[in-house]
């Protein structure tokens, strides 16, 4: 995909990872569709970036575990500019309970978060599809994370969310193929102001310590996922139902 003058979409993007992934598409000349929930001021920010950056932006809110704003966020792009091109699924939640505690997590929880890091992606994909097929191309990407696969992570509910996004990246890019590419990144901890929050007085020292397990000794910042995110969408034309985990190597364990 060429993209410069290229549309796309990328869900959560007020911040963070999304935040990163909207203006490194855009430093390449993309049109970008900045989504956001609640962060208004953020949002506005990252257009103004991405502007900056040669690009264009608009934005626009929606609650990506909504399937009607999911069709109205893609009804909007294409009155906007008339076609969509990549969509980076990266929206997510989480609520953040230690593994062993069983009984802070409720069906609720499990709802709210399936909501929208499990059927809010599925909901995209299926409302960009058809304008992709129409083009003859496109190109998807899941943002996920290295606790899909570890089965580790904020809590249980979330390390099965993404497993189970993963699981969906494979069956959606079996099923799109062979106008629409479907891959997934898998980040492990990333330096974001969503985990700082999360993780309070425990995030220095989680930091620390996954620095000090991982064979990059290193943690990942949100330019290094976007990277990954910007070289699915751009260069990779014959790679599909792939998950690239992003996470400095700790997925491999020590081997020491």
């Amino acid at each position: 995909m060429i993209l410069k003058s290229a549309v796309c979409i990328v869900t959560g993007s007020a911040s963070g990872i999304g935040a990163a992934c909207a203006e490194r598409l855009a430093s390449k000349g993309a049109r970008v569709a900045i989504n956001y929930t609640r962060s208004e001021k953020e949002a506005h920010e990252v257009a103004a970036a991405c502007e900056a950056k040669g690009g264009q932006a608009v934005i626009v809110r929606a609650d990506i575990s909504s399937d009607q704003d999911c069709r109205r966020l893609a009804e909007a792009v294409l009155e906007k500019w008339g076609r969509i091109d990549g969509l980076v699924n990266n929206a997510g939640t989480t609520k953040f309970v230690a593994h062993q505690d069983l009984d802070a997590l409720d069906a609720s929880d499990f709802q709210r978060i399936f909501g929208v890091n499990v059927i809010g992606p599925f909901q995209m994909t299926r409302a960009v599809a058809p304008a992709m097929q129409r083009q003859g191309h496109g190109a998807i990407v899941n943002v996920s994370s290295i606790a899909g696969i570890t089965g580790t992570g904020s809590s249980i509910a979330y390390a099965a969310s993404k497993g189970a996004l993963n699981t969906m990246t494979l069956s959606l890019a079996r099923t799109l193929g062979p106008a629409i590419r479907v891959n997934a990144v898998c980040p492990g901890f990333v330096e974001t102001r969503w985990l700082t929050a999360g993780l309070g007085p425990e995030y220095e020292n989680k930091k620390k310590h996954y620095e000090s397990i991982t064979p990059l000794q290193a943690t990942v910042k949100p330019e290094d996922v976007a990277d990954t995110v910007v070289w699915l969408l751009e260069g990779a034309a014959k790679i599909t139902g792939e998950l690239i985990t992003v996470d400095s190597g700790v997925h491999l364990g020590s081997g020491r």
